[in-house]
């Protein structure tokens, strides 16, 4: 385990921020004066309907020219956490041992075929890593390197039985005579792992070459454990999903894009699926959900849409509910994506969509209407393998952090905490000694984070006084940290000896101050 992630961001400024490549196009970023990330602006549109008051959750990918890292942003675009700096996928929370986990995939992703090799990082709300989850054994990878861990980037999902389903290849030597190769070739096997927690131990293994006669092998998997005993497992070049037998691996039902698969239904049409998810699941009926990419690596003309569909399972019937799309900006995406209902699983329930190589978010209300639309770098210079919107409530392990800035005869003092969700004002003190009990209230300022000019205290008594800055939260604990307060407030702008003390109690929203 790697313990605590990024301990401190900063104030916010905007910076333009360029994408690499020669065509990039300048996209507005953030910039800190306490920490060193500048995650890409999500620029935010909203309509009047309603939209679900939850945070968004995006591992920025590529062009990114200040790096790549799972980040969190309100409803507004304003950021809420910035996590370590490196290749992340399939960013959420979850719920592990009933408790409330963050989870994200870290690792080494091939510039061919999408696969990838790296572990699964379970945070909790304070954004401790309580587990690494790895996958080693006998594997052979694409590029003939050993591995830490085999996990593969395309699907990390945590069971109501407190395990881990994820996805895994593994480059398998095989007879391809029948199909005009060698004799002696070379194929990528799907496979994918229930894994117990706490001991990386493997609890089932199912693997695509032990049912080749069922289940086609050269196209990536992403299994997902169904409600009941079984799994669901998409192959996107064949434009379906597959029900899986967990006791034989067998295969149960087949839905497909291409006429139903076992299905009959007269809107059973979408290809290049990503993102296959089950609901409300009984023996006789179930909701899917899917992202119809509707395009290929050759093929980007299709207007790409989230699906909903109802199964008749007894009687092999589809069908569809929802088909979803934003007239005012279709997308055509041709890789990755997602789609999640934020509610119950019906007709009437708002569904957030990530566009995968497209770097658009969207939520949509029953009723199909675009309620919500982020954009976080031009076409084709950003992308996030998936994006989800949740309820997330955070409380750092590490302090708040406040810097000063001298300039001239102005000192500027920006504070932040990264990753905080519950809070959003911070209250300024002066203080004659750090043990008097005396503090006169200067002024607050709302935000998670906040620059706070020095002018409004330069017309207070506080040249040889301390500065407290304040904020209450409902478990009352106090943090206490020190720093050089303001070197230019010193004769001969000579840097202060004494330290101010900053007394930091997170005040709950709607805190009334005094």
């Amino acid at each position: 385990m790697r313990g605590a992630l990024l301990p401190a961001l900063g104030a916010l400024s905007l910076a333009a921020g360029a994408a690499a490549g020669a065509a990039a196009v300048d996209w507005p970023t953030y910039s800190y004066k306490t920490g060193p990330w500048e995650p890409p602006q999500l620029v935010v549109n909203k309509t009047d309907g309603y939209v679900e008051n939850e945070l968004i959750f995006i591992p920025v990918r590529v062009e990114n020219t200040a790096g790549t890292a799972p980040t969190i942003y309100d409803t507004d675009g304003e950021l809420i956490y910035q996590g370590p700096m490196e290749t992340t996928m399939d960013m959420k929370p979850a719920t592990l041992f009933g408790k409330p986990v963050l989870l994200f995939w870290s690792g080494q992703v091939s510039d061919a075929g999408g696969y990838g090799y790296g572990s699964v990082h379970i945070l909790d709300d304070t954004y401790n890593e309580i587990y690494t989850v790895t996958l080693t054994g006998d594997f052979n990878s694409y590029d003939t390197q050993e591995k830490d861990s085999y996990i593969d980037v395309h699907e990390h999902h945590i069971t109501s039985r407190n395990t881990i389903i994820v996805s895994a290849i593994n480059v398998t030597q095989y007879d391809l005579s029948v199909a005009g190769g060698p004799s002696d070739g070379w194929i990528i096997v799907n496979q994918f792992y229930e894994i117990d927690i706490p001991t990386n131990k493997v609890l089932y293994k199912w693997d695509a070459l032990e049912h080749v006669d069922d289940i086609p092998s050269k196209t990536p998997i992403t299994p997902l454990p169904a409600t009941l005993d079984g799994y669901l497992v998409s192959l996107r070049f064949y434009w379906g999903a597959y029900y899986l037998e967990h006791d034989t691996g067998a295969v149960r039902w087949f839905f497909n894009g291409t006429g139903g698969g076992d299905f009959a239904g007269n809107d059973n049409s979408f290809s290049w699926q990503h993102d296959f998810r089950i609901y409300n699941e009984t023996e006789d009926s179930a909701v899917l959900s899917l992202f119809n990419n509707g395009n290929g690596q050759q093929k980007h003309e299709s207007v790409t849409t989230g699906m909903l569909y109802e199964l008749d399972i007894a009687n092999k019937q589809a069908t569809m509910l929802q088909n979803l799309t934003d007239p005012a900006n279709p997308l055509n995406t041709q890789t990755q994506g997602s789609v999640q209902m934020l509610g119950a699983a019906s007709q009437s329930t708002n569904v957030f969509m990530g566009y995968g190589s497209n770097a658009f978010v969207k939520e949509f209300s029953g009723d199909g209407d675009v309620v919500l639309s982020g954009q976080f770098a031009p076409l084709g210079q950003g992308q996030s393998y998936r994006a989800f919107k949740s309820a997330w409530s955070a409380i750092p392990l590490w302090n708040p952090v406040a810097v000063t800035e001298v300039s001239g005869s102005n000192t500027t003092v920006y504070m932040s905490w990264n990753g905080a969700t519950e809070y959003d004002t911070w209250a300024i003190y002066s203080a004659p000694s750090a043990s008097s009990n005396k503090t006169t209230l200067l002024t607050t300022t709302p935000g998670l984070v906040s620059k706070l000019l020095s002018i409004l205290l330069l017309t207070t008594p506080l040249i040889s006084r301390l500065l407290l800055a304040r904020a209450r939260k409902t478990c009352g604990r106090l943090i206490l940290f020190r720093f050089d307060l303001c070197p230019a407030w010193t004769h001969e702008n000579r840097s202060s000896t004494s330290l101010g003390l900053v007394c930091l109690y997170l005040f709950s929203r709607y805190s009334t101050f005094h």
